[in-house]
This record gives structure tokens, sequence and C-alpha cells, in this order.
């Protein structure tokens, strides 16, 4: 017989080996037949292997990540999440035919609780403090609109596309790493079974010993779970802040004090109650910062003495931190603590006595000058202002300088023009002045104030229409130069404006609405601000002697700090008729 002749197989004997046509066996990955053109190559294992990884990392971030910014670090994903341990044996011991919804709901969970993981720190970024799932929604508008007036209405829109995108796509990656890590485990189920079981002793030995990793870190984490209680706890507590604020209105010892008992001891004054956009506590005390700023209130003090006036300042501790500048004006004219929207909705639905409606009691013509209010505000009635002038009534007609719509330079001089250039009442005024509202780049340069004009002069006095890519792009150091220049801007003009239309009627408070964002001051700054009375009639700062605010236009750091919402009722105290200084 040939040596290369097929050998016959005997009759009825079955075959040793596999025909043409049998089906090669599936390997138990179920990956394709050994052999086939189908098998995994060496790339598509590797795939298979780093999709595999890529999984497990994202679970074990949404687990582990914290929501605080200045807490991230390599530390964080050496830790065991207890979640992650319950999550893996409940899979591993359910039926194969609810084993995959279980899954599927246990991905969309940790989907959101990324989503929620990363608004915290994005809060914790802009106002150093946790998103709060019940009362925080409607900073979304208000995120979207500071986004626009920053790098334009394109961006803004492209940066709310890719949060949305985002807000969807991390629960459904989520599910699909879930799903990924469940069949694996139930392929290698005994090896499974034993890694859990380990890292399970592992997590309460730790546990009991309260063992640490850098930084104080524990590795038997429990971040999750701590995560969805803490969220849970705001909004029980926001539905228990109904109550207790309903009572903290009603309690109001000037609600029905007549107008001739109030604000005696102003009388005759024009009244100016100016908040500087993020002039906060870090602005006269950081290193950084205060050289600058202090050098322009110690200037603008020396100037101010020379013409006859003087000054006392203190501070005040504000409800809000990085934002939400309505808050902190609603608790100084209020006098009430107002550190949500919730509270701030509640009390524009109200009667609250403000410290605008206290001298519109009195006798006062009251105004208001927004310069950023660019829509409609029905709501700004429950102020009591007499007149009320919005950006588009302030007929401004230079150019936008990011965030503000025209410049503090510009809303002063317009006051005066149309309020107290012309014969008048004794006027009380609030204005908040936006040039130092952030992204604090660029600023205008100072004009003559008889050159304002309709505001064209301001085209040539920018310092330059910075390029949004740059204010997104700037590093810390920048963002700090910036704010502490337009913070100087705006102070300097409001001394400017003391200096050049001011006199024995004049009586000017202006302080900040809140610290600076976390880029600026850092984390665990405090919610201070600072305040200021300036007056030329010596009779109106005995009143406030007793306060024990520092002489000069900055408190210094001993300076006393109250809450905001006790300056109201202070304030008509130290300005009542029963008390005589």
């Amino acid at each position: 017989m040939p040596l290369l002749a097929r050998p016959r197989r005997p009759a009825g004997n079955p075959p040793t080996g596999p025909s043409p046509t049998t089906t090669p066996a599936t390997p138990p990955d179920g990956t394709g037949p050994v052999g086939s053109p189908a098998s995994p190559t060496r790339r598509h294992r590797f795939a298979a292997g780093s999709l595999t990884g890529l999984a497990a990392l994202l679970v074990l971030a949404a687990l582990v990540v914290p929501g605080q910014p200045g807490r991230i670090g390599p530390a964080a994903f050496l830790r065991i999440p207890v979640e992650g341990l319950i999550a893996a044996a409940l899979l591993l011991v359910l039926p194969a035919r609810v084993r995959r919804p279980v899954a599927v709901l246990l991905g969309l969970a940790l989907g959101l609780l990324a989503v929620l993981r990363l608004l915290d720190l994005g809060l914790f970024v802009a106002r150093d403090r946790p998103f709060d799932v019940l009362l925080d929604w409607g900073l979304v508008d208000d995120g979207f609109g500071f986004v626009a007036d920053s790098v334009g209405r394109a961006g803004a829109v492209a940066a709310a596309a890719g949060m949305l995108l985002l807000a969807v796509g991390l629960p459904v990656l989520m599910t699909g790493s879930v799903l990924r890590l469940t069949r694996l485990a139930v392929r290698h189920r005994a090896g499974a079974v034993r890694v859990v079981a380990a890292l399970s002793v592992l997590w309460l030995g730790c546990a009991l010993a309260g063992v640490r990793l850098a930084g104080g870190v524990p590795v038997a984490g429990r971040d999750a779970s701590t995560l969805v209680a803490a969220h849970a706890g705001q909004v029980r507590a926001g539905l228990r802040d109904r109550a207790a604020f309903a009572a903290e209105v009603a309690a109001d010892a000037y609600r029905d004090v007549p107008g001739d008992r109030l604000l005696t001891g102003l009388r005759g004054k024009d009244v100016l109650v100016a908040f500087v956009e993020s002039y906060g506590r870090d602005a006269v005390e950081k290193p950084e910062l205060a050289p600058g700023v202090n050098a322009v209130l110690d200037d603008g003090y020396r100037r101010l003495r020379a013409a006859g006036y003087d000054a006392r300042s203190g501070f005040l501790t504000s409800p809000t931190f990085g934002g939400g500048s309505w808050l902190a004006h609603a608790t100084l004219l209020s006098g009430v603590w107002i550190d949500n929207n919730q509270r701030h909705g509640e009390l524009l639905a109200g009667d609250r006595l403000t410290l605008n409606g206290a001298f519109h009691r009195a006798g006062w013509q009251t105004v208001g000058m927004l310069p950023a209010a660019t829509e409609p505000w029905p709501e700004g009635g429950f102020f009591g202002w007499d007149r009320y002038y919005d950006a588009e009534s302030l007929a401004y007609r230079g150019p936008r300088f990011s965030y503000a719509p025209m410049p503090d330079q510009y809303t002063l001089a317009t006051f005066q023009r149309l309020e107290r250039a012309r014969p008048h009442q004794p006027l009380m005024a609030e204005i908040p002045l936006v040039s130092s509202h952030s992204p604090w780049s660029p600023i205008p340069k100072p004009v003559r104030w008889d050159a304002v004009g309709d505001g064209t002069i301001f085209h040539e006095a920018s310092t330059g229409a910075t390029d949004a890519r740059d204010v997104v792009r700037r590093d810390g150091a920048r963002i700090r130069a910036d704010y502490r220049g337009a913070v100087e801007y705006t102070l300097g003009t409001l001394v400017s404006y003391v200096l050049t239309y001011g006199g024995d009627d004049l009586v000017l408070v202006f302080l900040g609405d809140h610290q600076p964002a976390a880029p600026v001051t850092g984390a665990g700054a405090s919610r201070d601000v600072p305040i200021t009375i300036v007056a030329k009639d010596p009779a109106v700062l005995r009143r406030v002697a007793g306060w024990g605010w520092h002489d000069g236009l900055r408190p210094g750091p001993h300076a006393p700090v109250w809450r905001m919402d006790t300056f109201r009722d202070r304030f008509l105290a130290a300005f009542g008729p029963e008390t005589g200084h």
C-alpha cells in the first residue's frame, strides 16, 4: 500500500475525530469555535480584556470616587467598596432568570449615582457645597446663562448638550459594565465566590481596625451608601424647613411699626445700598489678593477723609458662596436667612417687610437699579421699589464686558443722571454692581464721569475683548489676578462716585454678596463678606458707634462678624427714634 494512500476505515466503526462537516467544540467562554475563522485572535482577546478592565474601573470609580475635588486621588481607587461586595454576592446567588433584570437595575442605579457625584463635584467647585437634589435644579438655567455670558451662546449650547449626553450616557455605560462583569463572574463562579469572600473578610478586618491609606482615606469604603443617605437627608430637611421658615418670617418686630417711627436718624439722606459682586473676606485678607485690594481701599479712605467723609467697616456672614447673589440680597433686605431657592421663592410669595419697604413706609422714594436683569422679573415687586431700572431701561449702548451687561461706572452715572441729579425726595436705592462678577475678565478702564453718556465711550475704554478660550483656559493664578483687578475696579469706582457726586446728604452702604468661587478662595473658605458705611455727616456714624466696626473702608481681621440676616434689624434699631447713639 502506498505510503500516502488514505487508509480505509473499517465499515461500521465510528469516526475517531471530527469529520469536515462536524461542528467543532465551543470553548467555555462562548467566544467561538476552537480553530474556526471566528476564534478569538490575540487582538480580540486583548480587546475583550480591555473592555472588561474598563468596565471594572468604571464601576469602581462610581463607588469610590469622592464627591469633593480635594479628596480625589490615587488612594481612592485602592479602597474596597462594601456596596460592590454586596451587589456581587447578590448577583452570584440569584437564579439565572432574575439575575439579568437585577443587574440592569443595579447598573442604572450606579449610573445615577455617578451623575450625582458629578453634580456634587461641580457644586463644590462653584460653591463649596454638595448639590441639593430638592432645591438646586434651578441652577441649571443659571449655569447656562453664565456660560453663555462667558463664552457665547454656541459654547453654552455645546456644554449643555455635552452634559445631557453625559447624564444619559453614564447610566447606559454603567448598565453595560455591570452586565459584562456579571457574565464574567457567572462563567467563573467558583473563582468569583472566592474573591468576593476574601475581599469581604478584608473589608471587615480593615473596618474593625480602622485601616487608612494616605490622607486618612479608609480602606473599608461605604461612600455610595453614605452619599445616598446624605442626599435623602437633604430631601427630608428641605421638607421640614418649610414649616421652620414660615415661623421665621412671621416673627417680625418691625411689621407694624408706623413710618414716622422708622429711620428717623437718616431723615433727608439719600441712602445707597450697593452690593459688590463676589467681594468676599478673602479679597481683604488672602495674601494673593489683599495687597492690591487693600491699597485701593486705603487710598480711597485717605481721599475720602481729605474730602470730609468717614467710614466704618465690619463683616457679615453670607448665606451663599461662589454664586447665588439673589439669596444674599434677599437675606440682607428681609432680615431672614435665605440660603436656598425654596426659601427665596416662599419669601417672594409673602409680605415680609424689607429694608426697602421700611424706607418706603418712612417716606423715601425707593429705587432698584439692576443692570444684570435682562429678562422680566415680576417677583421684583416684592421689594417695594417705587421705580425699577432693568438692563433695557438703563439703555446702555457700549460693549459688554464678559458677564456684565454694562460697567459699574455706567450704572452709577445713570443712577445719578436719572435720580439724584434731578429735584427729588430722599432716595433709597439698591444697586448691584456686577463688573466684579465672574469670570472677571475683561474689565473697562475708568472714564471721566461727565463723558459716560450712553456708554459708547467704553468702546474706547475697553481693555480688550478677551477670547472665550482665554476665559476658559486660564490657570488659577490668572483667575485670581483677574478677580483682584475686577474688585479693585468696582471699589475704586465707588470711591470715585462718592468724591464726585456725594455730599452731606449721601450715605453709602456697600458690601459683598458672597465670597468668590473656590478657584479663587481654595477649599474651606469662610462665608464672610466685608460691609462698610460711608457718610459725611458725623451724626450718621455716631449712630453705629456701638457696633464696634473698624475705622476705614476695610475691616481688620478682628472686626465684628454678624450673620447677614441680622443686619436689617440692627440697622433699623440704630437709626430709629429710640436709639440715641
